[in-house]
């Protein structure tokens, strides 16, 4: 294993990363020894940064991607920063059965077991309006989303259920209806679909020792790097002013994929706490007392409050035009 000092190097490759700093947002290094996680759209963005910060605290991580040549280069990068074996790629389509079937296989062939499963494939690209959008992106985002989950809770659940333990995490969104943004909609409505599995799951599974919730990032993404804009759909009048860049509490702009990895960190970490819930990124780093860049921007009046299942259910359908909270 790496020490914490050759982990925090800066490791030279084409991915988009930082070093990852435990310590510095108060996680002990190796809370999660011994734990195996499959985490799905891993080999960049978000997805990248969960599989990162699991390996920093401890844990093995099977990188899945639909990327090859990035997936193989993020099994390369984390086995570098955590030691040999830490880290494995398995190329996979989570919309297919039989590539899901073989990511278990390997997954097991390779750990013996998986403790932790992070849904989180999607393609941010399938974000235009609803009224100019072709029904095969519908489609294409049910299927990542909704049929990705299902397909791998089919086959990682079992295992866990005959341990009596096992934690479940849907990377869900807060991106219905993020103003200046037009569209979302297609996006959003394959992540709800998936938001809904997740938490019929977590009463499914009540009392056996597997733990199952969301977590909502919003703005993720590298500064200076934005996400795929929508598509253009009606003309729109030119605002009066510039509008503000938009920016995510305690940061200049997006969340880097980074800090909403130890978020993530945080939520495994309190998983029993958060069975059957959620929480916001942003609630999750202000619980962890995470060194803001913009910390005036941070609300902390009422610290870290789950969100029910019903809001989990209907929050995506509630983030509309007049949406403050």
């Amino acid at each position: 294993m790496e020490s914490g000092a050759q982990r925090n190097a800066v490791i030279d490759t084409k991915l988009d990363i930082v070093p990852i700093d435990l310590k510095k947002v108060g996680l002990q290094e190796g809370f999660l020894k011994d734990e195996v996680a499959v985490v799905t759209g891993s080999a960049s963005n978000v997805g990248l940064g969960y599989a990162r910060a699991i390996a920093a605290a401890g844990g093995k991580v099977v990188i899945t991607d639909i990327n090859e040549a990035a997936g193989k280069e993020a099994e390369r990068v984390i086995n570098a920063e955590n030691g040999a074996d830490c880290a494995l790629f398995v190329q996979c389509d989570v919309t297919s059965e039989s590539d899901v079937k073989n990511l278990a296989k390997k997954a097991f062939g390779k750990f013996g077991k998986v403790d932790i499963l992070i849904n989180n494939a999607m393609n941010k690209a399938l974000n235009g309006a609803i009224w100019s959008s072709p029904v095969s992106d519908l489609e294409k985002s049910f299927a990542i989303a909704a049929r990705g989950t299902f397909l791998t809770i089919k086959e990682f659940l079992p295992n866990m259920l005959e341990r009596g333990h096992g934690t479940i995490l849907y990377s869900s969104t807060q991106f219905h209806y993020a103003p200046p943004m037009i569209g979302g909609g297609i996006y959003c409505a394959g992540k709800a679909a998936a938001t809904s599995i997740t938490m019929s799951l977590a009463n499914e599974v009540n009392g056996t020792g597997v733990h199952v919730f969301c977590l909502a990032p919003a703005g993720v993404a590298r500064e200076g790097k934005p996400t795929p804009a929508p598509a253009p759909v009606i003309p729109l009048p030119e605002p009066a002013e510039k509008p503000k860049r938009m920016g995510m509490p305690g940061f200049e702009g997006a969340v880097p994929p980074e800090a909403c990895a130890v978020a993530m960190l945080y939520c495994l970490a309190n998983a029993e706490k958060l069975h059957g819930s959620g929480i916001l990124v942003s609630e999750a780093l202000t619980a962890m007392d995470y060194p803001y860049p913009v910390p005036e921007t941070v609300n902390r009046s009422g610290g870290a409050r789950k969100l029910s299942q019903m809001e989990l259910t209907l929050a995506l359908c509630n983030m509309g035009p007049g949406f403050t909270g």
